[in-house]
């Protein structure tokens, strides 16, 4: 998602590794769910979301959006999933206890927090959201330790490639829409990314990889 803004007015002005500590740990939450709340449609999902929640909710991704548990929206041009809220602006994966019924594999979006992404040459490193979050008193956690994710070094290079693929895309939506083919890529990466199952029982990354050299023979990313 494209957006403008100053990073000094967000952040306490450092970038970060996944290697790095980071006042991030907030004994967790302590029964706070704050940033679950009035997401609107900002959770937007990636492929491994999407094969995470698959495989640990025995479903398919189909079923997901029937169940309205997630929707499809255009971001920057490109159709993607994204979590829903409930009426209350609360998510839909917050159980009675307002805990997150889906911690152990929720989305990156969700991981993140408070983290942020900030990419340039062709990488990303993180940053501190100083606002967002309204815990005060934070402990240093490493990065890596906090986001949780197995393959660290893999699932870093996935998200790389997975924005910069999209932004390519994006970059050309104007072009594409008035050549009358953004439709078609769109729907071309909904199918191949989303809609078409993975295999819950194989590594993500082999599968992503084999849906990637199909994408990259599209005309425009040649």
């Amino acid at each position: 998602m494209k957006r403008e803004w100053d990073l000094s007015e967000v952040s306490d002005g450092k970038l970060y590794l996944e290697q790095d500590m980071a006042k991030v740990g907030c004994r967790e939450c302590e029964g706070c769910h704050d940033c679950c709340c009035d997401m609107g449609e900002s959770v937007v999902l990636d492929p491994y979301d999407i094969y995470e929640l698959c495989r640990n909710l025995h479903c398919d991704f189909e079923t997901l959006l029937q169940g309205n548990k997630l929707s499809l929206g255009v971001v920057d041009g490109v159709i993607l999933p994204h979590l829903n809220m409930e009426e209350n602006g609360a998510c839909r994966f917050l159980n009675e206890m307002g805990r997150c019924s889906i911690h152990g594999f929720r989305p990156g979006i969700c991981r993140l927090f408070p983290l942020g992404r900030v990419y340039a040459d062709c990488d990303y490193r993180y940053f501190i959201q100083i606002h967002e979050c309204s815990k005060k008193e934070r402990t240093k956690v490493k990065i890596s330790k906090w986001l949780g994710v197995p393959n660290g070094r893999q699932y870093h290079a996935f998200v790389n490639e997975w924005h910069y693929f999209l932004k390519k895309i994006q970059d050309q939506a104007a072009a594409l829409q008035e050549a009358g083919q953004l439709k078609t890529v769109g729907m071309f990466i909904l199918q191949e990314f989303f809609l078409k199952s993975y295999n819950g029982d194989a590594d993500f990354y082999g599968q992503f990889a084999d849906r990637m050299k199909q994408a990259k023979k599209l005309p425009i990313l040649k």
